[in-house]
């Protein structure tokens, strides 16, 4: 009986600790999900493709990218988002009409001619993202949605490097996506993205130049200069919480 009665005492003490741990441990999840945060981390890969005087077609000749981001938050609505991203580009004649003597005064407008390109891409940029609903989950986010479908604008820079010489420019990334909170702190985003940009280059090899305005149309700024296109899948995770001021 005095033995049991010692073991008594130890018991009772290790359910006061273990009910202590696991009332500390709710109340900090409940400050977790209370929290809103300022950054996002993460990672995307998705699909690429040309646009330009060797395609017209939205998803021809597809290609595998892939990208780094950074999001800073600004609040429910808004946010800045910084990516780092690369890809493949080609594209061909196959469907157009591109002259081999191109400012050719004949009827026919000049000899047909088949070209064909490869160059990969990177990119470097930011671009403002507007949610159409207030975006977030837990506590601090009352009156938002885990869900919202956003738009983005923004500007950036183009490098490719390739045959014919690496080609530079600005761009300006325009589209739309959608985000979804997988759990307080865990983020997925699909997301379309027209890059705009300032150069003709992208599509000129050693091999070919019949790409270089074989219309003469001339070019004025993003008038008949290439673009690209991003489809990308991206994972984030939410970094640095808020300061919140103690009202206790």
């Amino acid at each position: 009986m005095a033995l049991q009665g010692r073991a008594n005492p130890r018991r009772r003490m290790k359910r006061y600790l273990i009910l202590i741990f696991l009332a500390s441990f709710g109340s900090w999840a409940k400050a977790q999900n209370d929290l809103e945060y300022q950054m996002e981390m993460g990672g995307g890969a998705g699909l690429d493709f040309y646009l330009g005087d060797a395609n017209s077609k939205p998803f021809a000749h597809p290609s595998v990218m892939g990208a780094f981001l950074v999001r800073k938050v600004f609040n429910a609505r808004m946010a800045l988002k910084g990516d780092l991203a690369f890809g493949h580009l080609s594209g061909n004649s196959s469907s157009r009409f591109i002259p081999s003597d191109s400012g050719s005064e004949s009827a026919e407008g000049g000899q047909n001619t088949y070209v064909a390109f490869k160059r990969n891409v990177l990119d470097l940029g930011a671009q403002f993202e507007f949610n159409f609903w207030g975006y977030g989950m837990g506590q601090g986010y009352k009156g938002n949605s885990r869900i919202t479908p956003y738009a983005t604008m923004g500007l950036g820079f183009t490098l490719a490097p390739g045959g014919g010489g690496t080609k530079f420019g600005l761009n300006v990334p325009v589209g739309v996506g959608v985000k979804y909170k997988v759990k307080p702190r865990v983020n997925v985003g699909l997301e379309w993205t027209v890059r705009f940009t300032t150069t003709d280059g992208l599509d000129i090899t050693k091999q070919n130049h019949q790409l270089d305005d074989p219309y003469h149309m001339g070019s004025a700024l993003f008038k008949n200069k290439d673009c690209y296109s991003f489809l990308m899948l991206s994972l984030t995770y939410d970094m640095c919480p808020k300061y919140r001021k103690c009202n206790n």
